[in-house]
């Protein structure tokens, strides 16, 4: 069985598989072909590869000759190619139709980022992986950009107060940037819409924002979930006298499948002290504030606030970013191969059927039937 490595597009740093993940899969009779320099910009060269056993191909080789096509972002392929098995984060609830012809051309996908998160998935979660990453990502890009110092700062010439954060969304990149602002002497309040977080967001050093009345949220696999219109208003309001206060506001707040909830209004960041800065990790998705734009910076031209929107903050720390993924994919292809490297497919498996999108030329998974049916 040959395994191949692509490189991903230009604007992704990451690589799906490094050197010593490469090394973990050869010692067990598989061919890893890996494209010439697809772990460039994730500082895995060339000859780290050949030395951990992988053989260097171009990318029209990787594509027709490889069994298993592993990669981080959807792979565009030729369509008159064979049948092959697809690893990587392809968003079909937000790509439907690219996964459709996918299944008419015969592939077998599988989209990590549907992994079934139970405790037996942990080890193969790319999506946490990725958000410990984007979490501490989020603060170190808001510092950088923010104007002031973070920590308190007491000199000769006077004391500098310390900044205060404010993280609305405390899942696994929430929590990861609470306790980055933590360390570095933010003074860190974190508001969700899930009051059983408040024990971990207390944990970490901050103060826990609360709103009652939420909906229950602990069916949602980590993300938020539509809220009644009634709190809707009561968060509004509570996070609009908090974000007149902060110097720092990280949003991760995500409805899986869905457009990310509007959390920060126009009217909201009006109130914010020039040179404040707000990062928002659910750009993808529509973002959580009025005003973000994905892979965008933008001050705003009355009180000059910097909203940075940015859904792949992973990229900027390529190497560890890569590593973590790498050991994910790893891990979930101990599940469909066997000890002597052949392809085995146990759909019986709830964590290989729940991450499986397409097999036998249709679309497999419920959810993203349902959603076929409503766009056609």
């Amino acid at each position: 069985m040959i395994i191949g490595v692509v490189k991903e597009p230009d604007k992704e740093d990451r690589v799906s598989l490094l050197s010593d993940e490469v090394k973990k899969l050869t010692t067990q009779d598989i061919q890893v072909w890996v494209e010439k320099g697809a772990g460039e910009k994730a500082f895995c060269l060339d000859d780290a590869y050949k030395k951990a056993g992988a053989i260097l191909k171009t990318r029209k080789e990787l594509l027709i000759n490889a069994d298993i096509l592993i990669s981080i972002h959807r792979i565009e392929l030729p369509k008159d190619l064979k049948s092959k098995v697809l690893i990587g984060i392809y968003q079909p609830l937000y790509d439907v139709s690219q996964i459709e012809n996918l299944a008419i051309d015969g592939h077998v996908v599988f989209s990590m980022d549907m992994l079934p998160r139970t405790t037996r998935a942990q080890s193969m979660d790319v999506l946490s992986s990725q958000s410990n990453v984007a979490g501490y990502g989020a603060f170190i890009l808001a510092a950088s950009n923010y104007p002031r110092y973070v920590p308190m700062l007491m000199t000769a010439a006077g004391s500098i107060k310390p900044a205060t954060l404010l993280v609305l969304g405390a899942g696994v990149a929430g929590l990861q940037a609470i306790a980055t602002g933590h360390r570095l002497g933010a003074v860190v309040q974190a508001f969700d819409t899930r009051p059983a977080v408040k024990e971990e967001v207390e944990s970490l050093g901050a103060k826990f924002i609360e709103v009652e009345g939420a909906q229950d949220a602990s069916k949602a696999k980590g993300y938020a979930v539509e809220q009644t219109e009634a709190f809707k208003e009561k968060q509004k309001a509570k996070i609009a006298s908090c974000i007149q206060k902060a110097d720092i506001v990280i949003t991760t707040a995500q409805i899986f499948g869905s457009k990310a909830p509007i959390l920060v209004t126009k009217e909201m960041i009006e109130t914010m002290e020039p040179g404040s800065v707000i990062v928002d990790l659910a750009a993808s998705t529509g973002g959580n504030t009025a005003l973000t734009k994905d892979a965008t910076k933008i001050i705003t031209p009355t009180n000059q606030v910097t909203i940075i929107g940015d859904s792949n903050i992973p990229s900027k720390f390529p190497y560890d970013s890569s590593k973590l993924y790498g050991r994910n994919i790893t891990n979930f292809l101990k599940l469909i191969t066997t000890d002597k490297g052949d392809l085995n497919l146990d759909f019986s498996d709830e964590l290989v059927s729940g991450t499986c999108i397409t097999k036998d030329g249709k679309i497999v998974n419920e959810r993203v039937s349902k959603l076929l049916e409503v766009t056609v």
